[in-house]
């Protein structure tokens, strides 16, 4: 049984002379998520059109690579060089990975499609009337990096776009592991369009790298 006299003395009064501190830890809560766990990203460009469209929204988890290397097919935000940007507000671009370190990546085989570790990519994400890639090419993707590509080929500042604009540096065209952001997993907005960002099928099916390669 409950002493009167020991009754906790709460009330209207406490309430709002603790709020302020509730929304002070509220708002620390909500800095701490968006800088370490999960932040919004709007889409800029068409480059990764029909996947993502200009003023889309999309969720970003900022812990997907701490512990671990992107897998191919995942959509990834990752901080640009500034060789890749054409002005000082371009920082953080959104691509596909299509290449992890070690990769071999080609384009194209005889179906005008691109293959990873000699296995071929059925790419239907790819922008309609696209090619595969622009131009052809034969990387391997070096240790600690990523070679990346817009789903809308022919209209993205991408790792083919690079590779070609700087003399077929393979350093300049992919992106090391330390400069990602984070996934993308989710497009929340517009509602009408929000869905997974799952790794599509095509890419279960990529051999790991040969040895030495």
């Amino acid at each position: 049984m409950i002493d009167d006299e020991k009754k906790p003395r709460g009330g209207r009064g406490s309430f709002w002379k603790e709020l302020p501190v509730l929304l002070v830890v509220a708002l620390v809560v909500a800095l701490l998520v968006r800088q370490f766990v999960v932040q919004t990203f709007y889409i800029p460009t068409g480059s990764m059109e029909q996947t993502l469209l200009i003023d889309n929204r999309v969720l970003v988890n900022k812990l997907a690579y701490e512990f671990g290397e992107p897998e191919r097919g995942q959509i990834i935000v990752f901080e640009a060089p500034e060789t890749w940007r054409s002005s000082t507000e371009q920082e953080d671009f959104i691509k596909r990975v299509i290449g992890q370190p070690g990769d071999h990546v080609v384009c194209c085989d005889a179906q005008g499609r691109i293959t990873v570790n000699g296995q071929p990519l059925d790419e239907p994400y790819v922008y309609p009337g696209n090619k595969a890639a622009p131009s052809p090419f034969d990387i391997t993707v070096p240790a600690g990096r990523v070679w990346v590509m817009g789903d809308h080929r022919e209209a993205s500042a991408d790792s083919l776009a690079n590779y070609n604009g700087h003399n077929q540096d393979i350093m300049q065209a992919t992106i090391p592991l330390d400069a990602l952001v984070g996934r993308a997993f989710v497009l929340f907005w517009p509602f009408g369009r929000a869905t997974w960002l799952t790794v599509p099928e095509t890419f279960d099916a990529v051999p790991d790298p040969s040895p030495g390669k």
